[in-house]
């Protein structure tokens, strides 16, 4: 079973999907993101949909349940490259993917969460 990859960037996680999810790696994607937000102590979690071309209720679950887990352990969820047909696709299936924001491509989601964490740091008492 092939896993996806969780990279590390600053206090940042990134993962690309690249392969068809099946119900396995989904579980192991899950608990290997849980494991590096502790470990990393990361702060944001981006996924990369661009490769994604077909989503299903399933795929939209499963990002709901990625973003809520990752709530759980204090890492706020973007997904990013996001297709137009994916984003009809979505809403027809009436997925809203609750907790999940969105940005057009890595870039902006990497802006998001730092223009996130500014706002932290400004809302913190001295």
């Amino acid at each position: 079973m092939e896993r996806v990859p969780v990279l590390k960037l600053g206090d940042l996680l990134i993962v690309s999907i690249q392969i068809d999810l099946q119900d396995q790696s989904v579980l192991m994607l899950q608990e290997d993101l849980a494991d590096a937000i502790v470990e990393s102590r990361a702060r944001g979690v981006i996924i990369d949909i661009t490769a994604v071309e077909i989503v299903d209720s399933f795929i939209g679950r499963m990002l709901s349940t990625i973003a809520s887990i990752s709530r759980m352990l204090d890492a706020e969820t973007i997904v990013v490259g996001m297709r137009p047909a994916v984003a009809i696709t979505l809403v027809e299936l009436g997925l809203s993917l609750g907790g999940v924001r969105t940005a057009l491509n890595l870039e902006k989601g990497v802006a998001m969460l730092k223009e996130r964490d500014g706002a932290d740091a400004a809302a913190v008492p001295e």
